[in-house]
């Protein structure tokens, strides 16, 4: 498993910041920030103008960037995406699945617009994830499964979310094996608590919560996955530098801690 750190927690800053500290804390690869609202690290609509700086980045600091996180399923937008994740060197583009909870032609209509996108990310020769998120359509590990089950696609794949999971309700070290052999990515962080948001970013480091995180990567392990995880910490786009860094290094920490527990460093 290689650990990463996606840039949105350093939303306030550059993306040259964003890898710096990234690297110093300790991180194998980065996820790179198109989220539009919480960082103007990797604007779509300027990917050309910006596509030669990132990959000095990647050079400079020696840190991949194994995944973007991109939640616009506009296919114009995706597109351009996926033309931006293969200019860079990007193999993963992950969206959240958007829609309403509990509404059947919602979820029926984010599995379609979701398997035309994978049909696209196939043209381009990456892979689109999409994670269950609290209060969209696919939103747990049943309507993950109905998304899965519709698109089989080699190049869609889940990313799974163990914040996301927990606040629905469920157990994520028990909805691993469901899914497992259809994980390409994971996203995570800790939470307190089981309400709609993750909480403080603070509290998102993992080790701060209520969620079983090295019980979570004990099964990844125990499956045998080898794809990315990368913590995904938002809100903290007015925090200050330092702040930034401490919530990095405390979750790379823990992770790390967990990885040597079951032996997968």
């Amino acid at each position: 498993m290689k650990l990463g750190a996606n840039s949105v927690l350093f939303g306030k800053y550059d993306l040259e910041t964003a890898f710096k500290w990234t690297k110093i804390c300790g991180y194998d690869a980065i996820e790179v920030s198109a989220i539009d609202g919480m960082s103007q690290h990797l604007v779509i609509s300027q990917w050309r103008e910006l596509a030669p700086s990132i990959k000095e980045l990647i050079a400079k600091y020696e840190l991949p960037i194994q995944a973007m996180e991109q939640p616009n399923q506009d296919p114009a937008i995706m597109e351009a995406a996926f033309q931006a994740a293969v200019e860079i060197g990007i193999p993963i583009v992950n969206c959240g699945p958007g829609g309403k909870m509990n509404d059947e032609s919602s979820l029926q209509e984010r599995i379609d617009s979701l398997g035309k996108l994978a049909d696209m990310a196939g043209k381009y020769g990456v892979t689109l994830c999409c994670k269950a998120h609290v209060n969209a359509a696919i939103w747990n590990t049943p309507t993950s499964l109905r998304m899965l089950e519709a698109i089989k696609h080699p190049n869609f794949g889940l990313d799974m979310d163990p914040s996301h999971v927990y606040r629905s309700g469920e157990n994520p070290v028990d909805a691993i094996t469901a899914v497992i052999d259809r994980i390409k990515h994971v996203h995570i962080r800790d939470c307190k608590g089981r309400q709609t948001n993750p909480g403080k970013p603070e509290m998102q480091a993992n080790g701060r919560g209520d969620i079983d995180l090295a019980g979570y990567l004990r099964v990844l392990r125990k499956y045998n996955y080898t794809g990315p995880v990368d913590l995904e910490v938002i809100g903290a786009k007015d925090y200050e530098l330092p702040n930034c860094i401490a919530i990095a290094a405390e979750a790379r920490g823990h992770m790390q801690a967990c990885l040597q527990a079951c032996a997968a460093r």
